[in-house]
């Protein structure tokens, strides 16, 4: 095992499945629940974190995690005040991306690959990276499989889930706390600009396939992890951004799924 770890490409297949893993089912939950702009505003707050993480010198990771909490919290915040949601999210998503972008421009004396930050840099994951993206996967995980029924009952129904005792604000907040973990886990892997399309995307095509929500959750988790896949093989063929390449894939599979149900009512 540790020698197959010495492999980049080893390295970058399991850092992405391990991401994988976690946007599947959470992903199902931002589709089912219309949040697709508020993964990208909490992805885009990252930013900022990476910024402050920079400034305070401590990891990356608790910077991108505090910031990207901050942003889903406030914009929950916002929004429970009878704000809208998309105008909450398009002031506070655009204003962290560039603030952020701002901040890492201007520090001096720190080497730090923009690009990277936008599209990740799943090629060079190491060893306590995996850790992290594993670790987090696993959290997420543990919290969703805790909370399934219910998020679920909440989900369908915010006023069904009161009557049977269940606060629906608790599990907003335990999807928000999953979030803006799984931001934090994935900027490496796809980076900040492309993580919402690994949550939403395979998804999406998951979700004609699916009768049940733990069957979407699956299939969402198995078309992210061959997305993953394809697109690290694209991109180490074709010598393209990994992280692209990657969302390129999941378009694909996307595009495949709509294919296949507009032909099967007709076969």
């Amino acid at each position: 095992m540790s020698l197959l770890l010495d492999s980049i490409l080893v390295r970058a297949c399991l850092a992405g499945v391990g991401v994988a893993l976690a946007a599947g089912p959470l992903g199902s939950f931002v589709v089912w629940r219309r949040m697709a702009y508020f993964g990208d505003a909490t992805a885009h707050a990252s930013i900022l974190g990476v910024a402050l993480a920079l400034a305070l010198e401590i990891s990356v990771f608790w910077g991108a995690l505090v910031a990207a909490l901050a942003m889903a919290l406030g914009v929950q915040a916002l929004t429970s005040q009878g704000r809208s949601m998309d105008t909450a999210l398009g002031v506070l998503s655009h204003s962290a991306l560039a603030i952020g972008m701002v901040a890492v421009s201007l520090m001096s004396g720190v080497r730090i690959d923009i690009s990277a930050l936008l599209f990740g840099e799943i090629l060079i994951v190491q060893r306590a990276d995996l850790a992290l993206i594993w670790g987090g996967a696993a959290i997420v995980l543990g919290l969703l499989w805790w909370r399934w029924s219910a998020l679920l009952t909440a989900t369908v129904s915010p006023e069904l889930a009161q009557a049977a005792g269940i606060n629906p604000r608790l599990e907003q907040l335990v999807l928000t706390l999953a979030l803006a973990l799984t931001v934090a886990v994935a900027i490496k892997v796809v980076g900040v600009l492309l993580i919402g399309a690994l949550l939403i995307i395979p998804a999406a095509a998951a979700r004609p396939f699916a009768n049940t929500p733990e069957r979407m959750a699956m299939l969402a988790t198995l078309g992210g992890v061959v997305s993953v896949l394809v697109g690290l093989a694209g991109a180490w063929q074709f010598d393209v951004l990994a992280g692209p390449a990657i969302v390129c894939a999941a378009a694909g599979l996307f595009a495949a799924s709509m294919l296949v149900r507009v032909i099967r009512p007709a076969g």
